[in-house]
């Protein structure tokens, strides 16, 4: 079995068919991790996006719930590996009373949700994250959510594939397939071809490229992201702060990232002057010492976007042996786990996952 695209969701999805004795090489035209999946914070908040419960929201949930026993399990296959996973709560604020009413209206799903939220008004929302800026006037707390580190995470997922035999080839483009009566026989690289029985397509926003050599079009597009490590100071905050115009995650190491611009500006690499005072503007709306702190390092990634918002997961239509897993968006890190399950769930049992059927790639025919 081939998976092209080792980011998280193809770490996640060779991790998975490892585990269940599947054999896999994983191909990749850079280094694990290094596309899609820095372009993260590692935030794990499936209420953080969502206005309502739906089949993204539930998908969520779900991947939230397995995070314990996928680190858990990590911890004794890659021991060397803190990835950082903590539920210590994501806390979501408002800067006017519109703003806090639409927060509000999450409440009313928090039982289908199975979240608790906490409402808090301008008082107590100070007393949980005191240096919050004093124009904040509410917010809501969701204890249950927190958050990993996405770049260790996929690193103790690639590590625990490969003692189990997965073969890694990164830096090595995909150049084509080899075909026969609607099957891919092997996967053609800049460094030689890879024959195979399955492939899976988990290339983020390069998965559109890499499918049109099969004469498919899959409908992702890059959405760029750029990011501030913020430091110099002691850490002023306690939980992720998520606002209307940015977020901020404070990390193991004393840094604070803040985030994300979202840029739908094709395949355009690097960060840039605007994009990063965007960043920083926002994160010093939301806590003002944070205008103190000096720059550590910036970055940016290309996000996997999809027309609906929504993954693409599943069979490629008109493929027999071609599989989906892209169009994440931000959400990704948080999906990792779920989407590692339930693709190779479908793969090894031959046949369509029911829990997959909101997210069939055919929805785009």
């Amino acid at each position: 079995m081939v998976i092209v695209g080792a980011g998280i969701i193809g770490c996640a999805i060779a991790y998975e068919l490892s585990r269940r004795g599947a054999s896999c090489i994983m191909i990749d035209s850079r280094l694990a991790g290094m596309a899609s999946t820095n372009a993260a914070a590692g935030i794990l908040a499936p209420l953080a996006e969502f206005q309502r419960p739906g089949a993204l929201v539930q998908l969520g949930m779900e991947s939230l719930r397995l995070y314990p026993q996928w680190v858990e399990r990590l911890a004794e296959e890659a021991p060397d590996i803190d990835v950082e996973f903590q539920l210590n709560g994501v806390l979501r604020v408002a800067f006017t009373e519109e703003e806090l009413a639409e927060l509000r209206k999450g409440l009313r799903y928090q039982d289908e949700a199975g979240l608790e939220l906490v409402d808090l008004d301008q008082t107590i929302v100070r007393e949980v994250e005191p240096r919050l800026s004093r124009n904040v006037v509410g917010g809501l707390l969701c204890p249950d959510e927190g958050q990993v580190s996405n770049q260790l995470f996929t690193l103790a997922l690639s590590r625990a594939a490969k003692q189990r035999g997965v073969r890694f080839c990164e830096r090595n483009p995909v150049t084509g397939f080899r075909r026969s009566q609607g099957r891919v026989t092997a996967v053609r690289t800049a460094m030689g071809e890879y024959a195979c029985d399955q492939i899976v397509l988990a290339a983020g926003p390069w998965t559109r490229p890499i499918a049109k050599k099969l004469g498919a079009d899959v409908p992702t597009r890059p959405i760029r992201g750029q990011m501030v490590a913020l430091g110099g100071m002691r850490t002023p905050i306690r939980h992720v702060v998520w606002g209307p115009r940015g977020y901020l995650v404070p990390r193991a190491n004393g840094l604070v990232f803040a985030g994300a611009t979202v840029e739908d500006v094709g395949f355009r690499f690097g960060t840039t002057q605007r994009g990063l005072a965007q960043v920083r503007r926002a994160a010093k709306e939301l806590v003002p010492q944070l205008s103190q702190a000096q720059d550590q390092f910036t970055w940016f990634g290309l996000r996997p976007g999809s027309p609906d918002g929504l993954p693409m997961l599943g069979a490629l239509p008109g493929w027999e042996n071609v599989t989906l897993a892209t169009g994440h968006f931000r959400n990704g890190i948080l999906l990792a786990p779920i989407t590692g399950e339930l693709i190779a769930e479908e793969i090894l049992a031959g046949r369509p996952n029911e829990r997959l059927a909101p997210f069939g790639p055919d929805r785009f025919e």
